[in-house]
């Protein structure tokens, strides 16, 4: 298996990198984003494309993948609606559309959120545009698109959130995580099961298009 990886150096990119790392049958990894890595491995190439709009000079590298995890995004936390939705949509599809006609036996997964609006009419604006990306994505041909909606998302064997908010938001909540875990652990996944659960929706698919946390919890741990 083939898998190309957007936003590796994120949190959730870092889990799932770590998996695709670990499988046996995942024979090469090419991740893509603005900045480098500090990771090395023999299956493992990068490319540091500083413009995530545009592809057309590297089409030749982004042939012949099986897969495409995309763990890229940001918070909507402060940013107006068209910041958030070029981002969001304009980057995600970019991507996206460009894979598609390059590789159309590819599974496509998006992670997006628990709660995004699939109607795009609800009044949550970052719910609003992920539901709006979701939606496109599941209109390109792929030969399957997976969307999955993640709650709270525990970073384990070493992942860190690039966001300094989130970095310390986990920090205060590491030491309550049991407890959080007993009052509301069907909403909390790690970032190990989020990436066992992408390989597995490559490999044998996936009940439903859309997978919310128990289904990713699920896939995981099949």
């Amino acid at each position: 298996m083939n898998v190309l990886i957007f936003g590796a150096t994120g949190m959730v990119g870092q889990g799932v990198l770590r998996e695709c790392l670990l499988a046996a049958d995942v024979e090469r990894i090419l991740i893509i984003g603005r900045s480098a890595s500090a990771m090395k491995h023999p299956k493992l190439r990068e490319i540091v494309h500083s413009d995530l709009q545009y592809y057309s000079g590297m089409e030749a590298e982004m042939r012949g993948f099986d897969a495409c995890f995309f763990c890229l995004g940001v918070s909507s936390t402060g940013m107006r609606q068209e910041d958030y939705e070029h981002i969001t949509y304009g980057i995600t599809l970019a991507a996206a559309e460009t894979l598609a006609r390059l590789n159309p036996q590819m599974t496509f997964i998006y992670v997006s959120g628990a709660g995004t609006d699939s109607s795009e009419h609800g009044r949550s604006m970052w719910a609003r545009v992920k539901g709006k990306t979701e939606n496109a994505l599941l209109r390109l041909p792929f030969k399957a698109a997976y969307m999955f909606r993640p709650g709270f998302i525990e970073s384990v064997h070493g992942a860190k959130s690039k966001t300094g908010l989130y970095r310390l938001i986990y920090a205060l909540s590491k030491p309550f995580m049991p407890l959080l875990r007993m009052v509301a652990g069907k909403y909390i996944l790690t970032t190990e099961q989020v990436g066992r659960a992408m390989l597995h929706a490559v490999r044998k698919g996936a009940p439903r298009r859309i997978l919310e946390v128990q289904d990713i919890r699920l896939l995981a741990s099949s």
